[in-house]
């Protein structure tokens, strides 16, 4: 079974989920934007079946965490936060797994407190050159504002959709398509549900994962690294290169931690367990 609850942290609370044995080894797991950590329950129910604690907080600002922000969070600020929400679970040492921005957090979080992971694990990194790094960060993730019409809502809708169908979800043209499919439409009401409660801040976290200059703070990780990515990810194109920022990391194409989580999970146990 798969539990929820609050933590506080310094401004706020932060929501969390938790599955597997109370006394079990303690991995946490950090979601991508947008969205929360719902989108983690089945690598969550996976790694929990296999004898894993697993507890997999919402992001600072995103689904049900919420908090006092500076106008612009850099990614120490949601490093900061998740581990002041450990403190409070008394989570001393974890492995830790983050995917997308959750990557960046969680990488942030093993340089500034090397000593609180155990073994670290990145899936999916996003590495740009000067003027896309600029266009994302104008155009991927704009401040929403609500309006009498729910303009706000129809926007959230689309964006969830067509960020499954084209990289970056802006660019709806053939070459920019993922031709993965979309997932099924409960699947997109419970993600845009989550960027809806948060639609005041789920920028903030994704413009602090765009900015954070991974070239120069990946080679400052210490921590026993697997730089993974999934099979189908739009990332996949700048793995080799994220992985060879970390000294000695091992890299690994893995399956999908949304399409294929019991694969994913016995992926991510076989170097955890290393």
């Amino acid at each position: 079974m798969t539990r929820r609850g609050f933590v506080d942290v310094a401004g706020g609370q932060v929501h969390y989920r938790a599955a597997g044995p109370e006394d079990a080894p303690v991995v946490v797991l950090i979601h991508a934007s947008p969205g929360s950590s719902s989108g983690l329950v089945p690598l969550m129910e996976a790694l929990a079946a296999r004898g894993r604690r697993v507890i997999a907080p919402d992001t600072m600002g995103n689904g049900d965490s919420a908090g006092d922000m500076p106008d612009v969070p850099e990614i120490d600020f949601f490093a900061d936060r998740l581990a002041e929400a450990l403190d409070g679970l008394g989570i001393a040492q974890c492995d830790l797994y983050g995917t997308h921005t959750g990557g960046s957090i969680a990488a942030a979080l093993s340089i500034a407190r090397p000593a609180r992971v155990r073994r670290l694990v990145l899936d999916g990194i996003g590495l740009y050159s000067d003027e896309m790094q600029a266009e994302i960060l104008d155009r991927y993730a704009p401040a929403l504002e609500a309006d009498l019409h729910g303009g706000h809502l129809n926007w959230i809708w689309h964006f969830v959709r067509d960020t499954y169908m084209f990289w970056p979800w802006y660019a709806t043209d053939a070459v920019h398509a993922r031709k993965i499919g979309l997932p099924p439409p409960d699947v997109l009401h419970e993600k845009v549900i989550d960027v809806a409660k948060a639609y005041r801040t789920y920028h903030l976290s994704y413009r602090a994962a765009f900015r954070f200059d991974k070239r120069a703070e990946f080679p400052r990780i210490t921590r026993p690294t697997l730089a993974a990515c999934g099979e189908g990810d739009m990332l996949l194109q700048w793995h080799a290169e994220y992985a060879a920022l970390i000294p000695e990391a091992e890299a690994r194409v893995i399956p999908s931690v949304t399409a294929r989580p019991d694969e994913a999970a016995a992926a991510l146990l076989r170097f955890l367990d290393a």
